[in-house]
């Protein structure tokens, strides 16, 4: 779960995992260590319809849960970093 100083500012205050509570490493309002986001949106036909769920995990969060997938999660190398 991501804070930002003011709902109007991009500036991020803090980041905890949602899975096990962990407050992520925050700077200057950097995000300095690895955390899963996501955004999901939800459309016609599914019971969450029109709704939007947003969540942050750390790393080891990620980890516990792509272990637990049937089928794996596709790794490939990042040319570039933003």
């Amino acid at each position: 779960m991501r804070k930002y100083l003011d709902e109007n500012s991009n500036e991020l205050m803090s980041v905890v995992c949602n899975e096990c509570g962990k407050h992520l490493l925050v700077e200057n309002g950097i995000l300095k260590e690895g955390c899963f986001e996501a955004d999901a949106v939800f459309g016609y036909f599914s019971k969450k319809d029109g709704q939007i769920h947003s969540f942050d995990l750390c790393e080891d969060c990620y980890d516990k849960m792509i272990a637990r997938f049937r089928v794996p999660v596709q790794d490939r190398e990042a040319t570039e970093f933003l």
